[in-house]
């Protein structure tokens, strides 16, 4: 049987410009299980991924693509699909490559893309529920999350029109604007009513006993002051500034029941006066993890050294969600991530904590590579390098040996190392590039004449 034809397309664009492309060909395979109704050289879909992204779904990129699983496909058919995924404006580049499947009767195909700069989103002040806005874009763009939005100004412009349209079709006389702005906790997509809005200049606390005014003040003045004001975004101030300094001390029920406003003339902007009713302190209790995990939860739980019985220090309860992630990356799990739910007991004033373990595929040991030694240096590297291909990967590990190296003087003038882990999120591998470069030899001083350093002139 002849090979089956290979195109290898790795194409880039920016925005929305068409770039080149070269495809690298090779002749079609004679197959007996060729479909008679297909071209030469289109050939059956065997598996399709897409590599490279971050924010989307490999469902929702090849529901953008159209391409499936069993369809007949070829260089057109790959280049439309590319298309419509650059019309998205939601990538830098998109690539595509297909080449034989194992058993030489169809393709193995696969996007790479490069996603651009993806920021959240918020809804301010548009008068409808942010679930509503949501469906309504989610409708007209398959790729829409309120997790994440291109950044880009074709993309914000066309999702103010589709939101002016809902709005208009709801009876709404508002008029939409959109831009990036910082919003409480990241710079963020904001879609809102056209026209400025009031600045914040100063925040006043009332109510408040645990905490001093100053102590308040600190907590929020980087994030408040000199921000746009709408009360749904302050309450975001104070949810993400002042509650988790209240939540250090025990305070797990703090709240802001009323805020108000006043004019300020100089300078020109808005006075935020919030209540504070601070609550109980509370106790931390029990600490569980009710689902499997693939490490043993005694372990998960030893490694976050909870502070059960006392004040219920939540900055502390994240240092130890922090700790337990570290130690899922120790065994390869490089994608963990572990949050707590709360479950408050407020007759007794303790909170326990039901823990939350996603932890992701297991990363093993890919390729080592070594760069900047000879041949007999590069050997020894190999030979004393722990970890072995298809073992769990420890992204510690690599820093660790660079400096043991080092300290033990292995190498004579040895320069700046590095180590760089390429993460693949396909085969779940962990490729490591080691460098090692020489020590930079110091500049000897010329000598100096009666002149200066050039001499007699």
């Amino acid at each position: 049987m002849k090979r089956l034809l290979l195109f290898l397309m790795l194409a880039a664009a920016c925005g929305l410009a068409q770039p080149k492309s070269r495809p690298v060909a090779t002749r079609p395979p004679a197959s007996p299980q060729r479909i008679a109704a297909a071209p030469a050289d289109h050939w059956p879909i065997q598996s399709l991924t897409v590599e490279g992204s971050r924010h989307f779904t490999q469902q929702e990129l090849l529901a953008v693509a159209g391409l499936k699983i069993g369809q007949i496909a070829g260089k057109d058919e790959f280049e439309a699909a590319r298309e419509r995924l650059l019309a998205t404006a939601a990538f830098e580049t998109v690539g595509y490559r297909f080449e034989p499947a194992p058993d030489g009767k169809g393709y193995a195909a696969s996007f790479q893309v490069t996603e651009v700069e993806i920021l959240p989103v918020r809804f301010d002040e548009l008068g409808v529920p942010d679930a509503a806005l949501e469906a309504a874009l989610r409708a007209r763009d398959p790729l829409f999350s309120m997790k994440g939005l291109p950044a880009s100004q074709p993309v914000i412009a066309r999702h103010v029109q589709w939101i002016q349209e809902y709005l208009t079709a709801q009876g709404s006389q508002v008029k939409v604007s959109g831009g990036v702005a910082p919003w409480p906790e990241a710079m963020t997509v904001v879609f809102r009513p056209d026209g400025a809005l009031p600045a914040v200049v100063e925040v006043t606390f009332e109510g408040n006993q645990a905490l001093s005014e100053d102590d308040l003040r600190k907590a929020i003045a980087g994030a408040a002051v000199g921000l746009a004001y709408t009360e749904p975004r302050f309450r975001d101030v104070l949810n993400n500034s002042v509650v988790p300094a209240y939540e250090a001390h025990g305070f797990i029920t703090v709240a802001f029941p009323k805020i108000r406003t006043e004019p300020v003339e100089s300078p020109r902007g808005i006075k935020v006066f919030v209540s504070v009713i601070e609550g109980p302190t509370f106790k931390l209790g029990k600490v569980s993890i009710p689902n499997p995990a693939p490490v043993k939860s005694e372990d998960l739980l030893k490694a976050g050294r909870f502070e059960t019985g006392e004040t219920a220090n939540f900055d502390h309860v994240n240092t130890s969600l922090s700790e337990i992630r570290q130690l899922l990356n120790r065994v390869g799990y490089l994608d963990a991530q572990v949050a707590a739910g709360r479950e408050i007991h407020d007759d007794e004033k303790t909170v326990d904590l039901a823990l939350r373990v996603d932890a992701g595929p297991q990363y093993t040991m890919g390729s080592l590579n070594v760069t900047g030694l000879d041949l007999s240096a590069e050997a020894e590297i190999r030979r004393i390098w722990t970890i072995k291909p298809g073992k769990p990967f420890n992204p510690e590990y690599p820093d660790l040996f660079l400096a043991t190296i080092r300290d033990q003087g292995m190498f004579d003038n040895l320069g700046e190392t590095k180590a760089d882990v390429r993460k693949d999120g396909t085969r779940h591998t962990a490729d490591i590039t080691l460098t090692f470069g020489a020590a930079k030899k110091p500049v000897e001083d010329k000598p100096k004449g009666p002149g200066g350093p050039f001499g007699v002139l």
